[in-house]
């Protein structure tokens, strides 16, 4: 099943060359293309917008858009161990909140996206040259696409240029907020009715209706942040429409939709169909990974022993409903759940304890520091000692979400996920409960409950749904912007103060950006 599905994604790149992603809005646009010349079949279409989706494999690996939501959450941290993962200083700002416009990774994050609308912008233009009847329909697909990149761009940085057109030369300004997340509706509104409505090996790794509708939905839930007016009532009816229509459901194993051969997910709603020599990019197995780690997966490549979850946030996992007293020693005691309560099958999302080689004997760290009470021998344990400047090398329970594979090089060939019913069900629940349906909102927090094998609940608060969002969408992109959803993202954590105001839930327009274009005005607080 596998390899037909990605044979069907992989067709979009069979005429495409690789390239780093671009943000000069002025190149070249050959307006020649007509459907006298090419264009002539569907399949030449779809092999023409594969550079619209290879802009997205960059997604999976460091330093871009994945890492500043991640990092700057409650999720994941990046320690420094001695001089290893220092960095300047800017993974540990994301940590802090201590960010500024010259932290490279934002300027990373805002050319990878203005690269992907660049790219659909120049598609879109070639195919409105061409009078064809098969156009409509891909020129649709584009402008989903292109507001997928706009909406991350909206959320991480607020207020920012809107370029819709492919040939302009006059340098863009910022629009606001409001503005980008209307025009963001206004394509959705347009083409979602347009989009291919098949849930099939045709759609895989496309940006069907019910990627419309998941995209719709998520800005829903969100809109009174970006607006400021509250639309709980659109998020229940878009995924209404996915639950009664769009042909998904929940897997019977939640690490099923992250498995190595995860293309058969009845689930995944839109998905990244990496490949390790085909659809390059997806590397956590080197961002997450002890060097040691390399034993263990017998692994072509050495990991870099970076990304780590906050310990706080692993032990959320263990309910203390079910469960009270001290959480630490669960990530030791997994086989003798009885003793502990129900334990979350999502547990899945973490590698922990101690590590061995792929013959079976624990892994030894030659580079072990003296003051690591475990010695030697690899142990993963959740506590992490200090964020700076001597963070153990040992410490942290590391990314399990997505399977690693014996023998894989540093290109995983899982798909990865970017809209799943999970996250839809679970979008229903906390708009219904908004909208004051408590019972309604049960009914689907528990469906999610119930397939990660912990007690259903009788009562519900948003505490508790912020906690359900948190375990079931572990590292999908979508946590600092529940943080902030929820009120918790300025709040102090672990090796984290209080946030200076709330002008850091948006992240400053990068500098590089500010230098490169008087047009653009920094973001309040920034300056």
């Amino acid at each position: 099943m596998k390899n037909i599905l990605k044979k069907v994604s992989l067709l979009l790149l069979a005429f495409v060359v690789l390239t780093p992603a671009c943000t000069d809005l002025e190149e070249e646009l050959f307006s020649d293309v007509t459907s006298d010349n090419f264009f002539s079949t569907d399949e030449e279409f779809i092999a023409a917008m594969g550079a619209a989706y290879t802009s997205l494999y960059s997604l999976g690996n460091h330093s871009n858009l994945w890492s500043i939501n991640e990092l700057a959450s409650d999720e994941l941290v990046v320690a420094a161990k001695g001089g290893d993962w220092f960095d300047g200083g800017v993974l540990i700002q994301l940590h802090q909140h201590t960010y500024t416009a010259d932290n490279g990774f934002f300027n990373n994050t805002w050319t990878q996206c203005y690269g992907g609308v660049n790219t659909c912008n120049r598609l879109i233009a070639q195919f409105e040259a061409i009078e064809s009847e098969s156009s409509a329909a891909f020129i649709a697909e584009l402008r989903g696409l292109r507001a997928l990149w706009y909406f991350w761009l909206m959320d991480a940085f607020g207020n920012i240029p809107l370029v819709t057109s492919f040939d302009q030369t006059d340098a863009p300004s910022n629009s606001s907020r409001t503005e980008v997340f209307n025009f963001i509706m206004s394509e959705l509104d347009e083409i979602i009715p347009l989009l291919d409505e098949n849930n099939d090996a045709s759609t895989y790794g496309r940006f069907n209706k019910w990627a419309g509708l998941a995209l719709r939905a998520r800005m829903n839930l969100n809109a009174e942040v970006y607006t400021g007016t509250a639309r709980y009532a659109q998020a229940i009816t878009d995924a209404d429409e996915i639950l009664n229509d769009g042909g998904f459901s929940l897997e019977s194993v939640y690490a099923n939709n992250f498995a190595a051969e995860n293309s058969g997910s009845a689930e995944n709603i839109f998905v990244i169909p990496y490949d390790q020599v085909f659809a390059q990019g997806f590397n956590w197995s080197q961002m997450t990974l002890h060097y040691g780690s390399q034993n263990t997966y017998n692994l072509a490549a050495q990991p870099w022993n970076g990304y780590a979850a906050v310990e706080e946030f692993y032990n959320s996992y263990v309910d203390p409903d079910q469960n009270p007293g001290p959480q630490g020693p669960v990530y030791t005691d997994l086989a003798t759940a009885t003793t502990l309560g129900t334990v979350d099958s999502r547990l899945s999302n973490f590698l922990v304890g101690p590590q061995f080689d792929a013959a079976g004997d624990q892994i030894t760290d030659p580079g072990v520091e003296d003051a690591d009470p475990d010695g030697p021998g690899l142990n993963f344990t959740p506590e992490i000692n200090e964020i700076f400047p001597n963070s153990l090398r040992q410490a942290g329970a590391r990314i399990g979400k997505y399977a690693y594979t014996m023998g894989s090089t540093q290109n995983m060939d899982n798909d990865f996920v970017l809209f799943r019913l999970g996250e839809v069900i679970l979008t229903k629940a906390e708009a219904e409960f908004r909208e004051g349906n408590t019972a309604e909102a049960l009914t689907y927090i528990n469906m999610i409950r119930a397939r990660a094998g912990v007690t259903e609940w009788t009562s519900l608060t948003l505490d508790q749904i912020y906690a359900e969002r948190g375990r079931e969408m572990f590292a999908e992109l979508v946590r600092r912007s529940d943080q902030i959803r929820f009120d918790t993202y300025d709040d102090p954590w672990w090796e984290k103060d209080a946030d200076a105001g709330p002008f850091l839930e948006i992240f400053p327009i990068p500098q590089a950006q500010l230098d490169a274009s008087s047009a653009l005005n920094q973001n309040d607080g920034y300056n």
